[in-house]
């Protein structure tokens, strides 16, 4: 496989694994979280069973999951077959791979404990994690194949990037404290958190805003700083429009009663901010092309 196919190929994985985030949302705010009754078949006597709505979501929720690890195998495969063959993409690769069948384990738990917050909790941020490694992968997979990985921002600014990336991941899960302890559970009669959604919205909030402020104060540095801003310019703008973005429609969802369709839209922003919070990270680094490099040494540098 050649590196532009390769690219392209890391693309559909990374889509794969933010569009299981959101057929994941559908499963729960449709309160089809039980729809299926058993792992891994849907139920005591079908594999596949879509005889009734909540079951027929369930079941193409749980087949999309195939489909994602098709894709990810493919992944895996191309890195081997790619050249010349790149360890770094290889590890990604193989990571996400690992990563989605765990997904299903966790999945299984959720089932098991009648969709348990916690349990559910972790389903989300797995796939955080997993689409992390998906645009690390997409951004390695564009990079020279022979380079060393430099520093493209001063100590300052990416301290200042660093902030903001723990800021957000704090926004993300306290996010989810919200959800577990909201209306939307997936069931009816599912368990929620013991607390009350108006306190842990309210830090749910505070977490958001102060995200949003260390990204002000971030770009407010790169007034001066030519080089650091030319670097973050792009990457820091798509993460101030979806984090303004995913707080005025956390706000608006929270005081017209938690409707889905703006759940739905939440959760989907919030997968895509955390995505432009990877990328943000990944932009204060750079990969400079230097054939005399042996590929077994280049790119191997972590982000």
């Amino acid at each position: 496989m050649n590196p532009s196919t390769y690219r392209k190929t890391s693309v559909v994985v990374l889509a794969a694994l933010f569009a299981i985030v959101v057929t994941g949302a559908a499963v729960r705010l449709s309160g089809s979280g039980l729809g299926c009754s058993d792992w891994p078949n849907c139920n005591a006597s079908k594999f596949v069973d879509v005889s009734t709505v909540h079951g027929a979501i369930e079941q193409i929720n749980r087949l999309f999951t195939g489909v994602v690890m098709a894709v990810v195998i493919v992944a895996v495969m191309g890195a081997l077959r790619r050249r010349p063959r790149r360890r770094d993409l290889t590890t990604l690769a193989v990571l996400i791979a690992l990563g989605v069948p765990m997904q299903g384990v966790v999945g299984a738990i959720v089932v098991f404990t009648k969709l348990n917050p916690f349990a559910n909790q972790q389903h989300f941020l797995l796939s955080m994690v997993l689409v992390a490694l998906g645009a690390i992968l997409v951004r390695r997979a564009g990079e020279p194949d022979h380079g060393a990985r430099s520093v493209a921002v001063t100590d300052r600014t990416r301290s200042g990037v660093r902030v903001v990336g723990v800021l957000t991941g704090l926004a993300v899960v306290t996010g989810t404290f919200v959800t577990g302890a909201g209306p939307h559970a997936g069931d009816e009669t599912a368990k929620r958190f013991d607390v009350a959604i108006s306190a842990v919205a309210r830090v749910h909030g505070i977490a958001v805003m102060c995200a949003i402020a260390a990204a002000i104060v971030l770009l407010w540095r790169l007034r001066s700083a030519h080089a650091d801003r030319a670097a973050l310019d792009n990457a820091l703008t798509t993460w101030m429009v979806l984090a303004i973005a995913q707080a005025a429609v956390g706000y608006t969802q929270y005081f017209t009663g938690v409707p889905v369709v703006l759940v739905a839209i939440h959760v989907a922003l919030a997968t895509g901010l955390w995505l432009a919070t990877v990328q943000l990270w990944l932009s204060t680094s750079s990969a400079i092309a230097m054939p005399e490099l042996d590929n077994r040494q280049a790119l191997t540098t972590p982000a």
